[in-house]
């Protein structure tokens, strides 16, 4: 029965150093996502598991640390209603394994957080014979034969969730000890009760009770020890708070609180849900007050909490992605129609008019001496490249403002730029500062991108902001080229520029890419450039599927200049893939003038492979060479 001692001994150092942060619903989430009541949520695991993925890939996105498998019912008991009752394994190692795809999805968008630690709880429910058809023993059967499917699959612990009764209780105690009997080994596992409130069932027996009853039964019949003791379901944060102060002090075990949204509050004539994030998060710091080490949600509490609560309760979830929320128009702001794209710049003329495009992209040097780099420009224009693309902070780098370079750049070369804008510097006050300057200065052509982790560069002890990504300051943008900024405030004049945003042929998570590029071109984007690619039948395949979103594709080329370049771009740029059959042309060659020429060579094949299909090229200038760029370029200006 595998199962990691060293990730059980993580969870206990982070609950004894740290606090946790577990997931929230995923029922309320399927629900969301159209899966309707009539469903078995549990099996969905295997007929829908792209969406099971999905819903727990939002939560480590939010901060999560602990995953909940979807399993709360699968046991045969609940299953045979439906017909699946012999599926039992097959729908709890499913259940596992998406748990699994979505960390690993996880740490490939992440890769700053490729060493945290995530858990999987293998959720297990209580056999609910509200008939009473079944005898004990025959329960702890149907449980112990879902946790062994849960840890065979490869979950780090057992999470027993909204026990209610001490025949609940005794039933997975009992469970968890058959298993060790027939295995001779251990299984990790935390017990977490649902609240029981006498007004509800004045029969119920109090949770106290039930506690100080199971304290007892552990030292009396040398039970087995949970890792910890939670609290879920059955109330909102408010009073669950009373309950956590109530119980805290009868527990020596670590307390996981994973409180549901609630019900509505009656304000006046008004019935009021007041689980905002906010109001969660303002109970979950309470928790932590007590001394409770792990927070979460149950029913109603989604990723939204959870974000919130996990930015202000972990000072490194700060770092966090999220999109962003629109404000509601005031009374004043009336959402204008925007410039037309033809009108906006020679780039989006030539982009309405379907003309092949030229742009060569040009890093920002590090002083702040700029005559270099229009001097470079002015002699782009008189080769006839149509734009220069700056990036902004490349590399998670220090250089001078991009911002500055691109005025700099239009005002002495006569050249359009294409400024690269990376969420990742300034917060969302600080970005909408800068879109204005971009449109005070005429710079019109914008490419969002999300931005390297500050990790990934010299910086390491730079923190991120990311307020938001690529998607939601695009959505951002547009929202300002109709003359509103994000609070729902009019603008004097709307802004004007042209949305472009960036896609990974080469993404390792390509399902993921093409996906977020979808949700890219929803927010707004009007066109976009690849990353670098090396294979053309990748750039190919991955127009295909695109293409129904309908908005015109530059290629993103690099000539490499030489082997030793094309090993750095293949081993440390992120989102750059070079071929073996690439690397082993630009090997064959000893001098460095050779593997230049070589470098030339593959990137004029590439565009000649793909031109027929492509809107433009960015050519990228390695090392600030343009004479390379013009050996490119030869013969594919129009």
């Amino acid at each position: 029965m595998p199962n990691s001692n060293s990730q059980i001994a993580l969870l206990k150092e982070a609950f004894k150093n740290s606090i946790v942060i577990f997931d929230g619903a995923m029922g309320t989430e399927l629900y969301r996502n159209h899966i309707f009541t009539n469903a078995c949520f549990d099996e969905l695991n295997v007929s829908r598991a792209d969406l099971v993925v999905r819903i727990h890939t939002s939560y480590l996105d939010a901060g999560a640390e602990v995953l909940t498998t979807n399993t709360t019912s699968a046991n045969s008991f609940y299953l045979q209603k439906f017909g699946f009752a012999d599926r039992v394994e097959q729908i709890n190692e499913a259940a596992v394994r998406n748990a699994r795809k979505a960390i690993a999805d996880y740490r490939e968008a992440h890769p700053k957080d490729a060493e945290k630690p995530i858990f999987i709880a293998g959720s297990v429910g209580p056999v609910m014979d509200t008939q009473n058809v079944l005898t004990f023993d025959q329960i702890v059967s149907i449980q112990t034969q879902q946790i062994q499917a849960l840890m065979n699959a490869g979950a780090d612990f057992i999470m027993f969730e909204t026990l209610g009764s001490p025949e609940d209780l005794m039933a997975a105690e009992y469970a968890i000890q058959r298993l060790k009997e027939t295995s001779g080994e251990d299984v990790p596992f935390i017990l977490s009760f649902r609240p029981n409130m006498q007004q509800e069932n004045p029969s119920a027996v109090p949770l106290v009770e039930i506690l100080r009853d199971f304290q007892a039964a552990c030292v009396l019949h040398k039970l087995p020890k949970p890792l910890a003791i939670g609290m879920n379901c059955g109330v909102g944060p408010e009073e669950m708070l009373a309950i956590v102060q109530e119980v805290l002090p009868l527990v020596d075990l670590p307390m996981v609180v994973q409180p549901e949204a609630g019900v509505p509050r009656k304000v006046e004539v008004r019935s009021i849900s007041m689980t905002s994030p906010e109001f969660f998060t303002e109970y979950a710091k309470r928790y932590i007050d007590l001394g409770v080490r792990g927070v979460g949600g149950c029913c109603g509490i989604g990723p939204e909490h959870i974000l919130e609560m996990a930015r202000s309760v972990k000072p490194l979830a700060n770092a966090r992605m999220h999109d962003v929320k629109e404000g509601e128009l005031s009374e004043k702001a009336t959402l204008l129609e925007p410039k037309p794209l033809a009108e906006r710049s020679a780039l989006g003329k030539k982009l309405v008019e379907k003309r092949w495009i030229t742009s060569v992209e040009l890093v920002p040097p590090r002083g702040f001496d700029l005559s270099a780099t229009v001097a470079k420009c002015q002699k782009l224009k008189a080769m006839g490249v149509d734009c220069v693309n700056i990036p902004d902070g490349p590399r998670a780098s220090c250089k001078i403002s991009s911002i500055i370079t691109a005025d700099r750049i239009q005002r002495e070369a006569g050249i359009e730029t294409i400024l690269h804008f990376c969420c990742r510097d300034k917060n969302l006050i600080g970005s909408m500062a800068d879109l204005l300057g971009t449109a005070a200065c005429g710079i019109q052509n914008i490419l969002f991108i999300t931005g390297d982790p500050p990790k990934l560069g010299d910086y390491p002890d730079a923190t991120g902001v990311f307020d938001t990504d690529s998607v939601g300051m695009t959505r951002i943008q547009q929202r300002m080229n109709r003359g509103v900024d994000l609070a729902g405030n009019p603008l004097p004049q709307p802004t004007s520029a042209v949305t472009g945003v960036g896609i990974d042929p080469n993404a390792l998570n390509h399902e993921r890419e093409i996906d977020r590029f979808f949700r890219k071109v929803e927010a707004g984007a009007e066109f976009a450039i690849t990353q670098p690619v090396f294979d053309p039948e990748v750039l190919l395949r991955t127009l295909d599927e695109i293409e129904p979103a309908g908005i015109p594709i530059m290629a993103g080329i690099w000539p490499l200049a030489s082997y030793r370049n094309a090993y750095f771009m293949k081993t440390e740029v992120p989102g750059v893939t070079v071929p073996d059959s690439i690397m082993a042309r630009m090997e064959r060659w000893e001098q460095k003038e050779d593997q230049q020429a070589e470098g030339i060579a593959i990137a004029r094949e590439m565009i000649e492979k793909i031109r027929h299909r492509m809107a433009g090229i960015q050519v990228s200038a390695p090392f600030g060479n343009i004479e390379i760029v013009a050996r490119v370029l030869d013969g594919f200006m129009k």
